[in-house]
């Protein structure tokens, strides 16, 4: 069983999870309390250097950074669940395209509206609104940029989900948009079963 070192209601650890989930692999959460700093002490960083979550640890083999642990896993477990990551060599660039799209054009960019609209209340702090809408107006074009591509294709790499469309998840919520292509697709991610089960928490 793959041991999960993280938060229940991160947005990385709700990744990993989730790919536990899409994979049919079974996981146990050992909950890293961010409120009180345990990804700061000593024994956390010893293992995950930069003090933050989540962490795997599969059978003795210890990896971090929620992508690189989603992809891990999916390429681990082939033939179980949906495949999530292309194994055709056009069809795999065209993913990682994808997978680069979600991370430099739209969570390079929602994370800063998260740390504003999520994590500043929870430790008490009042949101920058200016930089939240500093951060919307930036993402704009981007929200445009995926409309057009969604209107030519199901979903970001192609006519099959992958790892690229469900990185979005766990974050899309502080983004309302009412384009008809971005809507058609974010009802069709957020609806998958493997979704529903960790949206709540790891």
């Amino acid at each position: 069983m793959v041991k999960l070192y993280g938060f229940s209601g991160s947005t990385c650890t709700r990744l990993v999870a989730l790919i536990c989930k899409e994979k049919d692999i079974p996981y146990e959460l050992t909950s890293v309390n961010l409120a009180k700093g345990e990804q700061k002490n000593p024994s956390f960083v010893a293992v995950q250097p930069f003090g933050q979550v989540p962490y795997i640890d599969d059978d003795g083999f210890i990896l971090y950074e929620s992508r690189a642990i989603a992809r891990y896993l999916i390429k681990k477990y082939p033939n179980q669940g949906s495949p999530l990551i292309p194994s055709d060599p056009k069809a795999e660039a065209l993913f990682e395209q994808a997978a680069s799209i979600e991370t430099f054009n739209f969570t390079a960019f929602v994370s800063g509206i998260v740390a504003e609209k999520v994590f500043k209340p929870r430790r008490g702090l009042q949101p920058n609104e200016e930089r939240v809408q500093e951060l919307l107006a930036s993402l704009k074009p981007k929200l445009d940029a995926y409309d057009l591509i969604l209107s030519k294709q199901k979903y970001l790499a192609g006519d099959s989900v992958t790892l690229a469309d469900l990185a979005h998840l766990a974050i899309w919520h502080c983004v309302f948009d009412s384009r008809p292509n971005l809507s058609r697709w974010w009802k069709d991610i957020s609806s998958r079963p493997a979704w529903l089960a960790v949206k709540d928490g790891a």
